[in-house]
């Protein structure tokens, strides 16, 4: 019995395993004993005693055990395919495939009929190439074919089963995908007619509405969804059987975001508007595989002047030079591992080859129609006719290209595996040079290793003029699926989520937000990418810091001028990243203001801020360019958060100390209030006139009148006005009484401060301090604001008081507010009835506020509450004697009271350091953190920095220190406050304080 196929038997080679070789020859001879057709099992004994056919089933057997499978799965193909040869067993399958979504079968018996035809179609693409019977571009060619012919069954038989639903009406039901309307694009390998032994297939699902006759055309896009689902199901699930070809969906536009099959028209605009390079590239591989192939070619010849520019786009040519630097920021050096080398995505592979030719197609292409080809042999054959590639570059390129794609197919026929890795060990290597045909595994490796190198040389020389981009390993986030060595350099980064990160930055380049929809954005973004990871990675926690910028990113309502200015001054790029990592509140003022940055540009960024007179000087002068009231608010809401941002971030990188923050966070809140209260004025006198007298007094208290403002205080507010004697009405063209008229001016202020415009609000402001609280006016007449307090005031409304300061006044007025300030504080009260109300009092601010969170500083006993109550009702208590004492300042006034001999000098440094601790501690995590952040979750770096601030070695040192410093504060509370309390309720006398 003669075999057509073993014409050439030292093609055959040996068998890496000879035990599982034999093996194999038993089970042979143990099918063919069982084969009932005494032809087949003349064939199978015939086959085991021909030392050819015994040589090429011990090659088979004992180096893929899943060619082995095949040959006994269907001797009776095998036989044709031995006895016929490859080309006429192909031809064979094809014919097959195709009558099979003309006959009536079901679903199941097409996915089974479909799965036995790909078996055969392996084993015989298999021994084709193992004999070298086809040289490459049949066997890929052959694979291929297969897989048109498989979707074209299975989309063919879905479109049926519509059209007898009556869903769609098909022009010939016999011809389902004539003029269907279903475009089914081959991407990649598969519409080069490139595919490998065990590829997926990559493929785009798109439907022309106005070819389809649709019994409901509104719900076109989920029948078509839903066919495209069944499609993939019926050609990847694991059966019995098997499965034909796992299938891939991400090349579509946005795969993150769009459906699994789109409309031609969403297509197009997409690829038009937000297209990338490397999605240009990736078409020029692009073909109708099944469905309405007229269709689909007529969308491809639509994307022609997308995908081919006419005239080059030096723009383009730069990002495709970023795109190839990020793939290798290094240039040659450095060694090849051949152990669990990545023959297709590692260095000098075949995706190097790939992109080496798509890159001189994208540039020349648009220009010289001969360099359009989707295969990559053709192409370098193009490309070197037409002198844009050295002939024994494009030689020797093509030539690599064809040993890589052979080994590439002998890894993955081991197994029927989805794999371009080398074995990690040597015994693998050396097994898969014997698959291979090699008598030494010596001369396999050598022969690899040259051209590995070969293709990493010309591909290094690529764009050899192009800098560098900088940065560690490979960095690619084009295409649709994660890049492996891109995750392993993620990872080798810092990052914990390594696909996570890949994903997002994938998501950017698909133009998901506004910054980067544009082509000249991402093509920016995608230079600075490398260097912006590099920043995030050094950070404490670069998971989290990558996500921040993700939500910077998010709100930045363009995208190509913050990217130059990344690309033109890099230490912006770092101090971001710092900023993401270290700081999240600060983090979040980015998001909402990205425009922030530019201020960092400035060179007197980095030095101390200016005092309050020098903030409202610069304040004036921004505003001088005004036009009316709006830009007023705008332009000083953008100085407000410029000037806030750079005290934030002078802060972070301990620039000025905490305590100088919360001096300059209050001199910001000065300036921008003393400097919109005459403006505020202004424009309402033009409308209602001024009324007589000195007029309007801003009275800050709580932190404001402290200066102890922290990035997120509010503003406590008392409004009080100048009432002369005689006063009536404002004198404009819309008079208001004297109340009316500092009523309305004053909730004229409070909208100038809190107002939301394009700009944010510059405060909130609570007005919670004035006399009768809510129920009282928001202007009081000076006149009435010193009876109030010399008659009405609750003693809480008295400590507040020891607190106020005036913000903005006219100066006359201001001295009057003070004197009256200081006259309510100074009155000579009952010791006792102060005590019991300051007991009180700090008992139910306890009840409302209590907390067992050391880090609610405000709050907690022990905290910043505890120190300030102490300090004010001292205050209260002996300013009638001592007024000296009085100042808006706890530490201040701490320091007043202990001088004058009202606390011992041991409590008073005592209550001092626990204050200033206390307010260091405050503002950082105020500065740095969301209100709600939980402790458990507070980033490495802040934890450092705040063990830094209480001069502690490192955060469980900090946490011993406030435990024991909150309790030493109990201690005073106790002698100074609560035990005397209880001794007056008692009946007893109370000690002196």
């Amino acid at each position: 019995m003669s075999f057509s196929i073993l014409t050439e038997p030292q093609r055959i080679p040996r068998a890496s395993d000879t035990r599982r070789a034999a093996l194999g020859l038993d089970r042979w001879l143990e099918a063919a004993e069982r084969i009932r057709n005494a032809e087949l099992a003349r064939f199978a004994r015939a086959l085991h005693a021909d030392p050819s056919g015994r040589r090429l089933l011990q090659a088979l057997y004992g180096n893929s055990p899943y060619l082995g499978q095949c040959l006994t799965r269907d001797m009776g193909f095998t036989l044709e395919l031995c006895k016929a040869g490859p080309d006429a067993a192909i031809d064979g399958i094809l014919y097959e495939i195709a009558g099979l979504a003309a006959n009536a079968i079901d679903r199941p018996d097409l996915m089974s009929a479909l799965r036995r035809a790909k078996h055969k179609a392996a084993l015989t693409v298999a021994v084709a190439d193992i004999l070298g019977l086809w040289p490459l571009e049949v066997v890929t060619g052959a694979l291929s074919r297969i897989a048109d012919a498989a979707l074209s069954a299975a989309a063919g038989w879905l479109l049926g089963k519509l059209h007898e639903r009556g869903v769609v009406r098909l022009t010939d039901p016999t011809e389902p995908e004539r003029g269907c309307g279903l475009v089914i694009l081959g991407m990649g390998k598969l519409g080069a007619h490139e595919l490998n032994y065990s590829s997926d297939i990559d493929l785009i699902v798109l439907f022309d509405p106005d070819r389809i006759d649709a019994a409901a055309p509104g719900e076109l896009q989920g029948v078509f969804v839903r066919l495209t689902r069944d499609l993939v199901q019926m050609l990847e699930e694991r059966t019995q059987d098997g499965y034909i070809f796992r299938t891939d969906l991400r090349l579509r536009p946005d795969p993150g975001a769009t459906p699994l099959a789109l409309p031609v028209v969403a297509a197009e605009t997409y690829y038009e508007s937000m297209g990338q390079n490397w999605e240009r590239a990736a078409m020029i591989k692009a073909r109708p595989v099944a469905g309405d192939k007229e269709a689909g070619a007529a969308f491809l010849g639509r994307l022609m002047p997308y995908v081919w520019r006419k005239h080059l786009d030096f723009a383009a040519i730069d990002d495709i030079h970023s795109i190839k630097r990020q793939i290798h920021s290094h240039r040659g050096g450095g060694t090849v591992s051949i152990e669990g080398h990545d023959i297709k995505l590692g260095r000098g592979g075949i995706r190097e080859i790939e992109f080496f030719v798509q890159t001189q197609q994208l540039i020349w292409g648009g220009r010289e129609p001969g360099l359009r080809a989707a295969g990559t042999l053709d192409a370098l054959r193009d490309l070197a006719a037409a002198g844009r590639v050295a002939a024994p570059a494009a030689a020797e390129m093509a030539a690599a290209y064809r040993f890589l794609r052979r080994l590439e197919h002998r890894l993955q026929m081991v197994d029927d595996r989805q794999t371009h890795r080398l074995p990690a060990e040597r015994a693998g290597v050396a097994a898969t040079a014997t698959f291979l045909g090699y008598d030494e595994a010596e001369d396999f490796r050598a022969e690899l290793l040259r051209h590995l190198r070969t293709v990493e040389r010309h591909y290094g020389d690529l764009f050899e003029e192009a800098p560098a981009l900088g940065g560690r390993g490979k960095l690619v986030f084009t295409g649709g699926e994660h890049d492996p060595e891109t995750l392993a350099t993620l990872a080798e980064m810092a990052f914990e989520d390594p696909a996570s990160v890949s994903a997002v930055v994938r998501g950017w380049h698909h133009g998901r937000y506004r910054a980067t929809r544009s082509t000249r954005a991402r093509e920016l973004l995608t230079e600075f990418m490398p260097q912006l990871l590099e920043a995030l990675a050094a950070t404490p926690a670069p998971d989290q810091a990558f996500h921040r910028f993700d939500a910077f990113l998010a709100n930045l309502p363009a995208g190509v001028q913050l990217f130059s200015l990344f690309l033109a001054n890099p230490s912006l790029l770092d101090l971001l990243a710092e900023i993401m990592g270290a700081a999240p509140r600060l983090a979040e003022w980015l998001s909402r203001n990205p425009l922030l940055l530019d201020g960092v540009l400035d060179r007197s960024f980095f030095e101390a801020p200016a005092d309050a007179t020098g903030m409202a000087e610069e304040l004036s002068r921004r505003l001088g360019h005004a036009g009316d009231m709006q830009d007023i608010l705008d332009l000083s809401r953008h100085w407000a958060n410029d000037a806030k941002f750079q005290v934030g971030v002078l802060s972070l990188r301990h620039m000025i100390d905490i305590d100088a923050a919360g001096i300059a966070f209050s001199d910001i809140a000065d300036a921008a209030i003393d400097t919109l209260r005459p403006r505020v004025e202004a424009e309402f006198a033009a409308r209602h006139g001024r009324c007589t007298g000195d007029g309007f007094a801003v009275i800050g208290l709580g932190k404001l009148g402290g200066r102890e403002l922290t990035a997120g205080s509010d503003l406590d507010f008392v409004f009080v006005y100048d009432a002369p004697e005689g006063a009536a009405t404002s004198d404009g063209p819309k008079p208001l009484t004297l109340a009316h008229y500092y009523q309305r001016l004053a909730q004229r202020l409070i909208n100038s401060l809190t107002a939301l415009t394009s700009e944010g609000r510059l405060y909130e402001v609570d007005m919670r301090l004035r006399p009768q609280g809510n129920a009282g006016p928001l202007a009081t007449g000076l006149p009435a604001f010193a009876r109030y307090h010399s008659e009405q005031a609750w003693t809480w409304e008295h400590l507040a008081l020891t607190r106020a300061r005036v913000v903005s006044a006219a100066p006359a007025l201001a001295r009057h507010v003070e004197v009256v300030i200081r006259t309510a504080l100074s009155v000579e009260r009952d010791p006792d009835a102060l005590l019991r109300a300051v007991a009180r009092m700090r008992a139910k601010i306890d009840a409302q506020h209590h907390t067992e969170s050391p880090w609610r500083i405000k709050h907690y006993r022990g905290g910043l509450v505890d120190c300030e109550f102490i300090a004010q009702y001292l205050l209260l208590r002996h300013a009638h004697d001592d007024p000296s004492v009085l100042s808006q300042s706890t530490t201040a006034a701490l320091t007043n009271l202990a001088r004058a001999g009202h606390l011992a000098p041991v409590a008073a440094d005592e209550l001092i350091g626990a204050t200033r601790l206390w307010l260091r501690l405050q503002s950082w995590l105020r500065l740095v953190l969301p209100a709600e952040a939980d402790e458990a979750a507070w980033p490495p770096a802040i934890r450092a920095a705040l063990a830094e601030l209480g001069g502690v070695a490192d955060f469980d040192a900090l946490a011993a220190k406030v435990h024991a410093t909150a309790e030493c504060v109990r201690g005073h509370v106790e002698r100074i406050i609560d035990a005397p309390a209880r001794q007056l309720e008692s009946g007893a006398a109370p000690d002196s304080a």
